[in-house]
């Protein structure tokens, strides 16, 4: 059956003491995660809102079906906001190592700036850090491993071999970096999860392949204006989960995601 995804708030150093409509953060916390609990059947796949006050944690996610490939969509940037993605050029596993100790880690990576509606595909094995003032959804493997190479002096313990041996010391592909506007778009096509983005129906061949692509349970993560799963109204905020694409009703000027976990991956 179609249904709301729970949610949970997830506090985090560098979260917020307040965010964005309709989330609200309980008195005294720093709430940086929103995460929606997946059913069983997409117990693979993990989506979750992130609103950060001060920089994440320099970190990697290992590879593999246990691991975590992850990518982005930026919803609200402050001025001068960032995001650290790969290094700046080539870096030896000795001198990664040597950059965490000293903390000029930092300033290897390639920081780009960021607007709302940046998307960006991180491969697992991709050193990376975001910034803050960053308001962001996040689509993953369901796996929580972090290994933290940097942590800006914060009490947190650093995983420095495991997170220099799962580390690949070269800059990010710029292919998996775009800018979305006003259109529909396949995002993510696998390996471990597909990922696309509805902005009002659909036209007749992009809801041809849709209907191909999720013909399994899905999710679906309204961004802004109507979208309904069977008959049922999912505002932005929220997460449902869709048995099948006749289930989905996106009115026009609405933005939507859809997401489902890849059997090859599984």
């Amino acid at each position: 059956m179609n249904a709301l995804l729970p949610t949970r708030m997830v506090e985090k150093p560098w979260g917020r003491a307040d965010l964005p409509p309709p989330f609200s953060v309980p008195h005294g916390a720093h709430v940086g995660e929103v995460w929606f609990e997946p059913p069983e059947a997409l117990r693979d796949l993990l989506v979750k809102y992130l609103f950060t006050s001060e920089k994440l944690s320099v970190q990697v996610h290992p590879e593999g079906p246990q691991g975590k490939e992850e990518c982005w969509l930026v919803l609200a940037a402050d001025p001068g906001a960032m995001l650290g993605i790969g290094f700046r050029q080539d870096i030896d596993p000795a001198a990664m190592r040597a950059a965490a100790l000293d903390g000029s880690i930092e300033d290897l990576l390639a920081w780009h700036p960021v607007r709302p509606g940046d998307f960006v595909y991180i491969p697992a094995g991709t050193v990376h850090a975001i910034g803050a003032g960053i308001a962001l959804i996040e689509i993953q493997q369901n796996c929580d491993v972090t290994y933290r190479l940097y942590d800006y002096g914060r009490p947190r313990e650093l995983h420095l071999d495991a997170a220099i041996a799962a580390a690949h010391g070269r800059p990010h592909d710029p292919a998996l970096w775009r800018s979305l506007g006003e259109n529909a778009a396949s995002l993510v096509d696998g390996p471990y999860f597909l990922l696309d983005l509805l902005y009002g129906p659909p036209d007749e061949a992009f809801a041809g392949k849709l209907a191909e692509r999720y013909s399994a349970p899905f999710l679906v993560v309204p961004l802004s204006g109507q979208v309904s799963v069977g008959g049922e109204m999912v505002s932005s905020g929220q997460c449902a989960l869709a048995n099948s694409f006749a289930d989905l009703a996106v009115a026009e000027g609405s933005q939507c995601l859809l997401a489902r976990p890849c059997s090859t991956g599984a």
